[in-house]
Parts: structure tokens; sequence; C-alpha cells
């Protein structure tokens, strides 16, 4: 069976929202896009292409599609993400969205049915983005691994990974957290069952 995964790039206080560039994601009047940019560097760029080549399904929530559904087909093969994104089925979550126009994809309506059968079909189905799709993904326990990239610097505005409505949940570090040059940082962590709460810490400091 195959896994859920959500591909992110966050900043420290949990930002999310256009990493890509200036105008990708201006909703609640979001100023700071383009962040993403000043710590790009050749070892984490090469992480980030070797998650995407590894990924054989898209899943996204129906705005970060559209935002790629504007953009990725208009660019070249000669693109390895392009090319990748291009090639793969896609899933958007929507109950609106009727005639999609990206190449190879079909809407789902129901995340408790379709999405476990995606996990039949797919081995790595990769999310981006979609903020509200990973919350709702997390309420049915269908959300596998977090591939985070960690930027240092924060916002104090902007959408948030774990904003109202994220349920309780417990994550196991699935590698070593690694490092690149300009301080983005890479943290995997896969699913691991509910919070374990009510320990006294103090005893352990004993």
């Amino acid at each position: 069976m195959g896994i859920v995964q959500l591909d992110l790039f966050i900043t420290l206080d949990g930002v999310y929202q256009a990493p890509g560039g200036p105008d990708e994601d201006r909703e609640g009047g979001f100023g700071f896009g383009g962040w993403q940019g000043a710590y790009f560097d050749d070892e984490s760029g090469e992480a980030i292409g070797a998650s995407i080549e590894r990924l054989d399904a898209l899943l996204l929530g129906r705005k970060t599609y559209d935002i790629f559904a504007g953009y990725w087909p208009n660019q070249s093969d000669d693109d390895p993400i392009a090319r990748k994104f291009n090639a793969v089925p896609k899933f958007v979550v929507s109950r609106t969205l009727t005639e999609p126009t990206w190449e190879g994809t079909t809407v789902l309506t129901d995340l408790a049915t379709e999405v476990p059968a995606l996990k039949d079909r797919f081995e790595e189905i990769h999310l981006f983005g979609s903020g509200n799709l990973v919350t709702s993904l997390l309420k049915e326990n269908l959300l596998d691994r977090l591939n985070l990239l960690l930027y240092p610097l924060t916002f104090g505005s902007g959408k948030r990974l774990f904003g109202d409505g994220t349920v309780p949940a417990a994550f196991t570090l699935a590698k070593p957290p690694q490092g690149f040059p300009k301080g983005a940082v890479s943290l995997v962590y896969d699913r691991a069952g509910e919070p374990v709460t009510g320990i006294d810490i103090s005893q352990q400091l004993q």
C-alpha cells in the first residue's frame, strides 16, 4: 500500500503561503510572496527535485490546484518538475470543479473512500500547499508523512499549516534532519498515532 505525503515549504511561524513568487497567492492581503528564493541553494534544490521525482501521483486542494494548473502546463518539458507534474495522474479535492483543464486530472469529492483507494493504486502520493486539505486528511487519519522544508524567517501573518480545526496528532522523526547552506532544514515526520500527554517533566529531570 502506498502513502500520502505532504511536501511543504514553511517558515518558523508555520506560514506556507506563496513561497514561489510575489503574485503566487495574495489571498488575505499577503505581501511576502516569493520568500523561498533567497534561501535557495544547489543542495536544497537537489533534495526538492529528488522528492518530486519519487512521486507517482499528485493530490491537491482546489486553491493549490488552480495555481498549479495555471502554471505547470505552460512550462517546457525541459524543466524536470514540469515534466513530472504534467505526466503523473493528478487528483483534486473539490465539490465545485466539474471540468478540470489540466490534462490527467480527476476530481475527488469523498476523501474517506477515495483517498484510501488511491493508496491501493500508487506508491507515493504527494500533496503541496493545500492547508485545508491537510487538515481534512489528518482528521481522517489519511496523511502518512510530512516532508517539511523549514526556512529561517517569520511573517506573523499568512496561511499557516496547523491552524484552527487541526486535530491532535503525534509524529515520529522518519530520518535525521538535514541542513542546507543557506539555512533551510529538511524535517521528515511519519504519523504516529495520538499525542502522549499528562507527563510531569520535572520527574524526568530528577
